[in-house]
């Protein structure tokens, strides 16, 4: 799912709650039971595929999937920076900020092991000025017409058997096609490269992830905790807790399976710290193509 929100401050990867939040992860990696399980639960919720970046969602081989949604922001105290948008002050501020996005996901399971994914986006973008802000930056600034697109490659380095969890790794580009209007696009190349592990329990299926990115320099990426739990046939349950430095937000997702191969997804996101965007609610069908 990408961001719109214009990128202010990047974390470096010796950041105080950064260094704190990758060392709570490494704990949980660490106290996952390595114990044999009965296997009635084994992939229950996630199947044989390889996961994407689409919450709660796996791709297997041979397998197409397309997904087009539409995602809304919300936040009274987005933060911005007028110097990364063309305006003069080097400091950080807060305004109102609204959006509305439609997006396009495509991915394709190349094989058991190897996925591709491409998402792109059109957005219209609206933030407001902070009023303690001094700056040339207007009262309001709008823009819209294309936002972030990126790419990638998601590998599954081993599957999840009962003896011991499965772990994938992802490499994401994101092209630097919006070079002008800077609060709806990324103008410089944006790399990324994260690994995660899957474990399956009688209770549903935990996913730790964490990543590293690049931009102007080498730069913490997101961090997650994930829960999956398929409840039947046809409904899928997802919360998840996503972060990026001092970024963190709340994450619920539903899946329901209308007719074979077509899927409606609701989902919603809430910032739970002040950087992160207050509402985020998202909907949109998904089509499995085998």
């Amino acid at each position: 799912m990408c961001s719109c929100l214009p990128r202010t401050r990047r974390a470096r990867v010796t950041d105080g709650p950064v260094g704190l939040s990758l060392a709570t992860m490494a704990l949980l990696f660490l106290a996952l039971p390595l114990q044999a399980q009965t296997t009635d639960h084994l992939r229950r919720d996630t199947g044989d595929g390889i996961p994407v970046s689409m919450f709660g969602t796996y791709i297997e081989e041979g397998e197409l999937l397309v997904y087009p949604f539409f995602e809304y922001y919300r936040d009274s105290d987005a933060e911005y920076k007028p110097s990364e948008l063309g305006y003069t002050a080097n400091v950080d501020y807060f305004g109102r900020y609204r959006a509305k996005e439609g997006l396009l996901f495509v991915g394709y399971g190349v094989s058991d092991r190897l996925a591709i994914e491409f998402e792109a986006a059109v957005i219209s973008a609206r933030q407001e000025k902070d009023p303690s802000d001094r700056s040339d930056f207007p009262q309001v600034l709008e823009q819209s017409g294309l936002g972030d697109v990126e790419g990638q490659l998601r590998y599954l380095w081993r599957r999840e058997t009962a003896e011991r969890g499965g772990l994938f790794s992802y490499f994401e580009t994101v092209f630097p096609f919006q070079k002008q209007k800077k609060l709806i696009g990324t103008p410089t190349w944006e790399l990324k490269l994260g690994s995660g592990y899957v474990r399956s329990h009688p209770w549903g299926t935990l996913t730790f992830r964490a990543a590293v990115a690049y931009s102007d320099a080498l730069e913490v990426g997101e961090y997650a905790v994930e829960y999956l739990r398929r409840l039947s046939d046809r409904v899928s349950v997802y919360a998840g807790v996503e972060g990026t430095d001092d970024e963190v937000e709340l994450i619920g997702d539903l899946q329901l399976i209308l007719v074979p191969g077509l899927v409606l997804k609701l989902n919603s996101g809430y910032g739970v710290t002040k950087k992160a965007t207050d509402w985020a609610p998202e909907v949109g069908v998904l089509f499995r193509f085998r």
